[in-house]
């Protein structure tokens, strides 16, 4: 009888069964097709659902991962990643992935351990021995990376990264000999590797064999028409042939492509300044400056060209600045002495004058001076102010390699403000998110809801549309009938209810002062809610945002808020939002440490509330916890909030 029993119950439940095992195999079909048309953010939401529903699969773990990944969240994807292995640890995909997010980290030994672990179950895979000799390389390990590529080519003779490689491990070590042949080896075998052509170029450049790198770098524009560096280059090897007009449109094109490249902008200007094309070149400049606001060589060469314009007040300012930095600048003591002569100021000429008298009697008695570097280049560090007139190139020079950026879903890559995300407050909009479904519950809220008589019914949200003109309408036309009613109730305590609505009226037109007055009013009436404290101190919140940005000293009104806060919190010591909404307060004190605090306390008592995960990250952040900011930005992420996936990249350590 006991066999039958149990045989009958999983009759009954075998269409359960399939019919969750059906679900959670759709969720992660659909959220691969999402991620297939790299639609990232919505693609976590269904994997979470599927990770939920059966948290022992390591395949909605590695997909998430793998949106994670494109949306440059590194910490969520390797977390992920490890997740997966966790449930099943002989998927090479999974390895490789991981590697991929240590990499982007740089955590270079830890993506060696995995691929070396992959490859023990996948051996003849290329593209990880490609991977782990790069790691190598970046973790400086020389030795190792020539040994495996030495496997390498044992193995692929014909795979040319594997030749391009050996020649930037030997650039590394300075042996420009072998990196040269190996570089001509790898042209051999591929000649339309656009990036093998610019590391030859490199290589001329540092050689000053200006006509050879010209050569190659037309060849590498061909094959890679979109980066900038190699633009920059041949417009220097350009110059040192005195094919200036040719020159010039490398610069320009540079700039088209890259309109922020420090490298084009500045050695634009000084070109456009040695062909007397000076307005233009002031205009670089400036640009410049905006870019390093405390770069005196390009300051000094705007100085001069400001000089020749005629604008002589604007090169003294700029002449200024540098001779603070450099007071033994002869050079800069010079030229403004001649700027305070034509201008008739004839006591700051002759003091600039004497300090180059008394250099000259120096050098006359111990025959020093400083001289001028007769180098065409310099690179960007170099600060010599002697050395104002000569081009610049970067420090190092790096070979780019060509990718696209602008897809569908890279939410990363638009701009976000650094800020913490608002109070929740009492609104008649219900919360909404484009790809997450949260109810932004309380029970007290509800329970006014169900006790209010009122058809209208108020909820929790911070992210409230902007009015458009018929919501203004309906709003004021619902001030003027709450206004009716509580007028002929006779007193606040027969209409409390109608008073409170009417504060969330006024709050939603911006109107905070006469929020506040109902709010004051209506707590007299019922001192046991919670609510009427909560919407109070968001409202206080928000005027002492706006008064502070007038300069007003508002300390005593945000106790004010705290006070409130203190008091909702005594009345529904279960509610998130308020602990959220004091955290707020702390974080705009710069208060970290409580804000955290609070943050946490809201997030224990609601898992899915991702604008606390955000702020509390970001309040690690500014308190140099960037590891741990970037993990709780990351969890909003994952909890739909993308706007997340910007401040991870802000934040993370440069690639």
């Amino acid at each position: 009888m006991y066999r039958k029993y149990v045989l009958i119950l999983a009759v009954l439940l075998l269409p359960l069964v399939g019919r969750a095992q059906f679900n959670t195999d759709r969720l992660v079909t659909v959220g691969r097709s999402a991620l297939y048309y790299e639609d990232y953010v919505l693609s976590i939401q269904y994997f979470n659902q599927a990770i939920l529903a059966k948290p022992y699969l390591y395949e909605p773990w590695f997909y998430r991962a793998v949106a994670k990944f494109y949306l440059d969240d590194y910490v969520g994807a390797e977390n992920d990643c490890t997740e997966a292995l966790e449930r099943n640890p002989y998927v090479v995909n999974i390895y490789e992935l991981r590697g991929m997010a240590r990499i982007r980290q740089g955590k270079f030994a830890d993506a060696i351990n995995d691929y070396t672990r992959a490859l023990k179950y996948d051996p003849e895979n290329r593209g990880m021995w490609h991977n782990r000799v790069l790691c190598r390389i970046q973790d400086k390990d020389y030795s190792g990376a020539l040994a495996e590529l030495d496997t390498m080519e044992t193995r692929w003779s014909k795979y040319a990264p594997t030749y391009s490689m050996k020649a930037e491990v030997y650039m590394l070590q300075e042996d420009t000999t072998k990196a040269v042949e190996a570089l001509d080896r790898s042209l051999t075998v591929d000649p339309y590797d656009g990036s093998t052509w610019t590391m030859r170029a490199v290589i001329s450049l540092g050689r000053k064999e200006w006509k050879e790198a010209e050569g190659y770098l037309d060849k590498a524009i061909h094959l890679l028409p979109r980066q900038a560096g190699n633009y920059i280059n041949r417009a220097l090897a350009r110059v040192n042939q005195n094919n200036l007009r040719g020159a010039m449109a490398d610069y320009d094109t540079a700039l088209d492509i890259d309109p922020n490249n420090f490298l084009g902008h500045y050695n634009r200007g000084l070109l456009r300044s040695q062909v007397g094309d000076d307005n233009r070149a002031i205009t670089d400049f400036d640009f410049v400056l905006k870019l390093e606001p405390d770069n005196l060589m390009a300051l000094f060469n705007r100085a001069l060209l400001l000089d020749k314009t005629g604008d002589l007040r604007g090169a003294i300012r700029d002449y200024s600045k540098v001779i603070d930095r450099y007071p033994n600048f002869w050079t800069g003591l010079h030229y403004r002495a001649n700027c305070y002569r034509r201008l008739g100021m004839a006591k700051q000429a002759e003091a600039d004058e004497f300090r180059i008298y008394k250099a000259q009697l120096y050098k006359s008695l111990y025959g020093i001076q400083p001289r001028l570097n007769k180098e065409q280049l310099r690179k960007r560090s170099d600060e010599d102010m002697e050395k104002y007139n000569q081009l610049v190139v970067a420090d190092e020079q790096v070979v780019e390699h060509e990718y696209e950026n602008d897809y569908r879903g890279r939410v990363q890559d638009h701009k976000v403000e650094v800020a913490f995300l608002p109070m929740f407050g009492l609104s008649f909009d219900k919360y909404h998110s484009d790809v997450v479904l949260y109810a932004a519950f309380d029970r007290q809220v509800e329970a006014f809801n169900q006790s209010s008589g009122s058809p209208r019914r108020i909820h929790v949200n911070c992210n409230s549309a902007a009015l458009d003109e018929q919501r203004s309408k309906e709003l004021f036309d619902c001030i003027d009938s709450l206004s009716v009613a509580i007028a002929a109730s006779g007193s606040t305590g027969k209409a409390r209810s109608a008073v409170l609505l009417r504060a969330i009226a006024y709050s939603a037109t911006q109107n905070f002062e006469s929020a506040i007055d109902d709010l004051s009013e209506y707590l007299q009436a019922d001192t046991v809610s919670s609510l009427g404290y909560w919407q109070r101190a968001v409202c206080q919140f928000k005027v002492n945002e706006f008064n502070a940005s007038l300069g007003t000293d508002m300390a005593m009104k945000y106790a004010n808020v705290l006070a409130d806060l203190e008091k909702a919190i005594e009345r529904n010591p279960q509610c998130a939002f308020l602990y959220y909404n004091r955290a707020n307060v702390y974080a705009s004190r710069n208060d970290y440490a409580r804000a955290i605090e609070d943050y946490t306390a809201a997030v224990a008592l609601d898992k899915s509330l991702a604008e606390a995960y955000y702020n509390r990250g970001l309040a690690k952040i500014f308190s140099k916890k960037t590891d741990e900011g970037i993990a709780d930005l990351s969890k909003a992420g994952e909890l739909g909030l993308y706007k997340a996936y910007s401040m991870i990249k802000r934040y993370s350590k440069k690639e």
